[in-house]
Order: structure tokens, then C-alpha cells, then sequence
């Protein structure tokens, strides 16, 4: 099986005849599934090789940290298309229905962005446009003088109606503000407010939008605090299970009780984001030497560590330069120092006889068979653990030739990407501020 760790959360259940791709939901709680799973109506129908789909991840994940940069750093880039192939690749997807009667549409998830993103009828630029607002009778456009208006950056007013001009990695989006009815497996929130695109200039988004969960007040969390508590969870499945199965649950119901925190932290530079204190790294039981200043909050910069789930891929140029960005991570990125001082433990437990060698981005590749000499892998936080087995921060070619470490040097920012929390509960409590880490079975 080629590896492919883009994973969906996907809440389809007529996908495929097998019993086990219906869904079976309960009120909060959603199905997972891997993009590559059988029961996926997303899987790649052409699959490239294994080192085609590992060079074309690190590259998408390069890009993803670009645009999380950005974001910290306070800065928008306008994306130039320039001949180059734009190519779009959803992570995780949910189930949405929006308006009465209802549409169903599955959008694409993202902790790090707050307000959703639809593309509705008539949309300019979009691959579709899903929502088909004038057939809903509870939608509604929000009044420029609305209080939703003042919570987006970048509105301004055609009559009465607000309207919104933002960029989205390399989308640059205009939006008609609205609000409607909107139902995840049986709950509805009502009066739920998102942008209803008119047109996408510079790339595509996902099919059917955007569904936001970051920390701001526009994002689903935030707008449904009655409802779910400012509380949800995930449990990322492995790309080794079988039906890629896992679970998304909104609410406080069947979370974990068993479950150890660390503080969510506040970043002025980036509030949305979920910002944690990664206090070390252990390579088998050797906490490695990284000096504090490369875990450090920085309000100034944006710089620090954040738990970030991934969401498409977007590949683009920046107007001012030849790197790319992009709208996933699925590799964990840490900041120089520390990614050094962790490849360097982590070569030397392997051995002097093991040969290194490189693959795209990763420097620490091996092509014999290694499995007796991995050590283990820890992050560990203020109060919590992500221990790690080694499908966490390993990626093997499909024939057994070639062998990763699945992590890479980042310039000012620690990214625990969505590989090293597979097989874990990740706990999201905004309303006691932290962060549940738990070892879990998510398939």
C-alpha cells in the first residue's frame, strides 16, 4: 500500500457497500476515515510511487509551514500563479448540513482557521459551488452593522450587506457574510455565521469550503459554546489500519476522564492558533540537550509550539521570494536547534554501521532494515506526554527499501503535525484553557 497520510474526517455513509464505511455516528460523534481508505470517495485513483508521495508531503508540508509563519508573523501573501500547477488535497473532512432544507456538503477542517468558508451559487473561481443559498429559507446575509461584521478583518459594505476580502494561503476570497442553520451529525446550531464566497482568486479552496475550529469568535467552537462547551476531540487514525478508521467528537460527552493536560496558551500574535509548552524531547530514555530559547513563547514573533491538525494542500510562490506555501502539515517540524540536537540522539542510537542518506527533505534516511535499533520518541509538555511508537516518526517505503525520519528543521516555529498524533486522543477544553494528550486506539 502506497503511503499517503492525508486523513479525512469523513462523515459519508454511502461511500462504499461495506458495512463498516456507513456511518454510525452518535449526537456529537463523527467517523474518521484515512483519504486512502476504501470507504473514501477520496482516495487517489492514480497513486504515485512511494518516494513520489513522500517527496510530494514534505514539500506540501514545507509550504504549510510557510503559511503558519505568515500568520504569526502578521504578514499576507499574494499568490502568483506563474504556470505552476496548483494542486489541492483535502486532510480531514466533515459532514456538514447548512440551511433549510438542508444541503449536505463536506468540507474541509482546520484548527488554525476561525470563521467557515463556503463556496455558494454563482461563486467566480471556485471548482464548485455547493451551497445554493437562495433555496435555504433561513438564510441570511449579516447587516453591516451587525456585531459579526466587526469581529472579520478586512469588511466593508455593498448597501447593507457586509462583505469581506480576505486570503486564505493562496487564496485571495471575496465573501458575502451570512448565517444559517447548521447541523453536525444530530446537533444544529442555529444562526451560524460564515462567509458565503462570490469568488476565489489564486488557487482553489477544498470543493465544498472550509469549517473553522480555531480559538477566534467567528470559528464553530466559539459559536456554538451553548451547544458543545468549547470542547472537542480527535483521535487521528494510523495509515496502517485497515479502514483508516478514527473519531471526531464535539461536546464533553465520551471524552476521556483518563486524560493528562497541559495549559493551552495565548499568543497575541496569532490568538487562533492552539499554542502549548513543549518543555522537552526524549530519544529512547535520554532527554536531549535543546536549549529552553528554541521552546520559548514569543510574543513579538509569533514564536513557539502549536498543535496543528493540517487541512489541504496549496501549493504557491510568494509574491517576494522562490519558496513555497501551502495548507498542511503532516510531518512534525521543530525550530533548528532542537530538530539537530533530536536527529543527532537519534542517529547515534542507530548505530555507527547504519548509513544515512536523504530523501527530498529528510537528511536522516536509511536503506537497510532498522526496526531492532529504534529507540522511542517523547515530546514532553507542562503536565502531558505524546509518546510515541515508531509508525509516529517513521515512514518506511512500501517495499521495505528506505526508512525516515519523518521530521524536519522549521526557522522560528515548532509544529506537532497530525503523523506524530496518530493513535492519540487530542483534547481541545477552551473553556479551562488546555490541552488533553492521551495514548488511544483510533482504529
Amino acid at each position: 500500500m502506497e503511503v499517503a497520510l492525508l486523513l479525512v474526517v469523513l462523515l459519508l455513509g454511502v461511500v462504499s457497500g461495506h458495512p463498516s464505511c456507513y456511518s454510525n455516528d452518535g449526537d456529537s460523534s463523527l467517523k474518521v476515515f484515512h483519504i486512502s481508505s476504501p470507504c473514501s470517495p477520496f482516495r487517489p485513483k492514480t497513486p504515485l510511487s512511494w518516494a513520489e508521495t513522500v517527496l510530494q508531503m514534505q514539500a506540501d508540508d514545507h509550504t504549510r509551514l510557510a503559511y503558519l509563519s505568515s500568520l504569526v508573523a502578521g504578514r499576507s501573501f499574494v499568490p502568483i500563479g506563474s504556470g505552476r500547477q496548483l494542486i489541492q488535497s483535502p486532510t480531514y473532512i466533515v459532514r456538514a448540513k447548512i440551511g433549510t432544507p438542508p444541503q449536505t456538503l463536506l468540507m474541509a477542517l482546520d484548527t488554525s482557521a476561525d470563521i467557515a468558508m463556503v463556496p455558494c451559487a454563482g461563486c467566480l473561481g471556485c471548482t464548485s459551488a455547493p451551497f445554493a443559498f437562495a433555496k435555504s429559507t433561513t438564510f441570511k446575509p449579516i447587516d453591516c452593522a451587525a456585531a459579526q461584521c466587526k469581529q472579520v478583518q478586512n469588511t466593508n459594505c455593498l448597501g447593507t450587506t457586509c462583505l469581506m476580502n480576505m486570503t486564505y494561503g493562496a487564496s485571495s476570497i471575496a465573501a458575502n457574510l451570512g448565517q444559517d442553520n447548521i447541523t453536525l451529525a444530530l446537533d444544529s446550531v442555529a444562526g451560524y455565521s460564515f462567509g458565503c464566497i462570490q469568488k476565489a482568486v489564486g488557487s482553489f479552496l477544498p470543493a465544498q469550503g472550509v469549517l473553522g475550529l480555531g480559538r477566534g469568535p467567528l470559528s464553530l467552537i466559539s459559536q456554538s459554546k451553548t451547544l458543545y462547551k468549547s470542547i472537542f476531540s480527535y483521535c487521528l487514525p494510523s495509515f496502517k489500519s485497515p479502514n483508516f478508521s478514527g473519531t471526531l467528537r464535539l461536546g464533553p460527552n465520551g471524552q476521556p476522564k483518563n486524560i493528562k493536560y497541559t495549559p493551552l496558551l495565548a499568543n497575541p500574535r496569532r490568538p487562533s492558533l492552539y499554542y502549548v509548552k513543549l518543555i522537552g524531547i526524549k530519544v529512547g530514555p535520554k532527554l536531549v540537550n535543546i536549549p529552553p530559547t528554541a521552546f520559548a513563547l514569543n510574543p513579538s514573533n509569533g514564536a513557539g509550539t502549536i498543535i496543528d491538525s493540517g487541512n489541504y494542500t496549496t501549493k504557491f510562490i510568494h509574491l517576494n521570494s522562490t519558496s513555497q506555501g501551502s495548507f498542511r502539515t503532516v510531518f512534525t517540524r521543530l525550530v533548528t536547534p532542537a530538530y539537530t540536537a533530536v536527529r543527532d540522539e537519534f542517529r547515534r542510537r542507530m548505530g555507527r554501521n547504519a548509513v544515512v542518506t536523504s530523501l527530498g527533505g529528510f537528511d536522516t534516511c536509511y536503506t537497510v532494515p532498522i526496526n531492532k535499533q529504534v529507540p522511542t520518541m517523547s515530546f514532553l509538555f507542562d503536565g502531558a506526554e505524546l509518546s510515541m511508537k515508531q509508525e509516529n516518526f517513521l515512514i518506511y517505503s512500501s517495499a521495505g527499501g528506505i526508512t525516515c525520519l519523518a521530521m524536519s528543521a522549521s526557522p522560528s516555529l515548532n509544529v506537532i503535525a497530525n503523523m506524530q498524533q496518530q493513535n492519540h486522543r487530542i483534547l481541545f477544553d477552551l473553556a479551562n484553557s488546555r490541552i488533553g494528550i492521551s495514548a488511544e486506539t483510533c482504529s
